[in-house]
């Protein structure tokens, strides 16, 4: 096993992704892009770009889809020496659909390398020595494999004392919210650190406000509340802290969750407080708006907090 492991893991899917160049249908696009997405991957990203040294531990393919992944990823900084190469099964794939009402995704992930992630793999992972685990509610709803991993690694990082951070991330695409919403409750409240959409909780557990959301979430010890263009709300053990969002606009939505969590976790490892991470969570999304990747990079002094504003995103 390689040793000295980054003091962040993150883990789950990472896909390559198809993109029209321009903003038309897949239907009547003729020139597309292709990159990857994958929402712990891009919160290692800019937790990496952000000074917080990370890793991504998954599974590829041993196909040029998975190639290409990883190398993108690493080219972010990531550490990615635990990503497993399945030559049985393939990367997965999904495609962006933009359209007027909004950008459709298409998943094409059954079967896929990731999807074979299970309670095994936690053996080969470096959670001794590491000083954070994030995962997302993503995972669990792969596979069987993966629905036990999650709990699994929760478990195993009790055990060593390294905290977790739960980011919800119900995609409707790959489970209903009857199925989820019990699955995702449970791993939330065993988590240290959750991040969740307020419409999100609201979808899948019936809360109307942030403050009922925080009530169902008892056991966290910090619960994030992102309120769309209104606000995030943090609930810590030293009280509530709210920061409003800021106008801005919007080029394609997905990846900002990805990077709200990054933000408040970059700033929340670095040692600060509620409101800084608050604000860091917003910047970094915000930024992440402006642009049709999963992932922007580049941010500058706005992004890495100097700015105290920002865009909250479910």
């Amino acid at each position: 096993m390689p040793t000295n492991p980054p003091p962040v893991l993150c883990v789950g899917e990472t896909m390559a992704v198809v993109t029209p160049t321009e903003p038309l249908p897949l239907a009547e696009a003729s020139v597309f892009a292709l990159t990857h997405g994958g929402a712990e991957s891009n919160v290692a990203a800019h937790l990496s770009e952000l000074g917080a040294p990370s890793a991504w531990l998954s599974r590829l393919g041993t196909d040029p889809l998975g190639d290409r992944v990883l190398a993108a990823v690493a080219a972010h900084g990531v550490d990615t020496r635990w990503v497993a190469r399945d030559p049985e099964a393939p990367t997965g794939l999904y495609l962006k659909d933009p359209r007027p009402g909004g950008t459709r995704v298409h998943y094409y992930r059954r079967g896929s390398a990731a999807s074979r992630m299970s309670p095994e793999d936690i053996a080969g992972w470096p959670l001794e020595g590491a000083r954070w685990l994030h995962l997302s509610g993503i995972t669990p709803a792969l596979s069987p494999g993966c629905a036990a991993l999650v709990p699994a690694l929760i478990a195993r990082a009790r055990e060593l004392g390294v905290p977790v951070s739960f980011d919800v991330n119900h995609r409707p695409g790959l489970w209903t919210a009857e199925a989820a919403a019990p699955v995702l409750l449970e791993l939330a409240r065993s988590a240290d650190v959750v991040l969740v959409g307020r419409d999100e909780a609201e979808g899948l557990w019936g809360t109307a406000t942030a403050e009922d959301a925080a009530a169902l979430l008892a056991g966290p010890s910090h619960v994030v509340v992102k309120d769309a263009d209104r606000e995030a709300v943090e609930f810590a053990p030293d009280g509530v802290h709210r920061l409003p969002a800021r106008p801005v606009d919007v080029v394609e939505p997905v990846g900002a969750g990805d990077a709200f969590a990054a933000g408040w976790l970059a700033a929340r490892l670095r040692g600060d407080g509620p409101q800084a991470r608050l604000a860091l969570g917003h910047s970094l999304a915000a930024w992440t708006l402006g642009a049709t990747g999963d992932h922007r990079p580049g941010h500058g002094r706005e992004v890495r907090g100097e700015d105290r504003a920002g865009a909250a995103t479910s």
